[in-house]
């Protein structure tokens, strides 16, 4: 039985969660969303996914605590002892050969794993009543597959660890203060918005908008002379075609002529 459902709308692909009752994760869970995000990198008709979940209560809890409980996944190395596909955790956490876009639309609580799928996409917006948190303290492990290495550089790291310690919730209004959130929006218009954006992603240049991607992976973390160094000698395979591109010669002529692009992502 899925619990990932997958639908092109055009060139946009549209992921939802659909494992009642909290949309857990488990290792076959995992391989869906690894298996829907490599058709987003693979298919040269697809530029941009939304990510979301089923219901209105929650976006994800995350790890799957009886499958752990019952011995399906283990925490000794599980990134070694279980398969959870290429992009490790859910398919995206660790997914360094996706380039396109992924816009998070987030409809519930959004905790755990769950929480560091969100951190992993690229854009995020919130319903108004989502909240945050980190609940792995009291459970005497810690968040690994992505809260600890994403979380403190998108907040402040005080807040970040307060969270990681008192597993404290934070609410999408604060998520949206401090940077972490781009949109909060009432939750009847959370599919609305997200499609809005991605529709505006849809009819930019897909090497360009992989390249911005391709680039800030590239030079994260490093000082300004080097990043600059890095962008004009480093193996950067998308950047490099974009300069060389049709669409790049395509975009200028049309400024030029004063008429919309014909964008082909070549």
């Amino acid at each position: 039985m899925s619990h990932v459902e997958v639908v092109r709308n055009g060139r946009i692909l549209e992921v939802t969660l659909k494992r009642p009752k909290v949309n857990a994760i488990d290792i076959a869970t995992s391989q869906e969303l690894d298996r829907a995000f490599a058709l987003l990198r693979d298919d040269p008709e697809l530029w941009v996914a939304i990510l979301t979940g089923a219901g209105e209560k929650v976006f994800s809890a995350g790890w799957d605590l009886k499958a752990l409980n019952a011995g399906e996944m283990t925490l000794d190395n599980w990134w070694e002892t279980g398969n959870y596909g290429e992009g490790g955790f859910a398919g995206l956490t660790e997914n360094w050969a996706l380039n396109k876009p992924v816009i998070a639309a987030l409809n519930g609580l959004t905790i755990g794993g769950g929480f560091e799928l969100a951190l992993a996409c690229d854009l995020i917006i919130a319903a108004d009543h989502v909240e945050f948190g980190l609940p792995e303290m009291p459970l005497g492990i810690v968040p690994d597959a992505g809260a600890l290495q994403r979380l403190p550089r998108s907040i402040p790291r005080n807040i970040a660890t307060e969270m990681l310690l008192l597993g404290r919730r934070m609410t999408a209004q604060e998520a949206a203060h401090y940077g972490m959130v781009n949109r909060v929006v009432p939750a009847a218009q959370l599919m609305e918005a997200a499609r809005e954006w991605a529709g505006h992603i849809a009819g930019s240049a897909p090497l360009a908008m992989q390249s911005v991607k391709e680039v800030l992976r590239a030079i994260e973390c490093v000082p300004l002379e080097q990043a600059f160094a890095s962008m004009r000698t480093d193996a950067l395979p998308t950047y490099r075609a974009m300069l060389k591109s049709e669409d790049s010669a395509e975009g200028v002529a049309a400024f030029v002529e004063k008429r919309a692009p014909r964008f082909k992502g070549r």
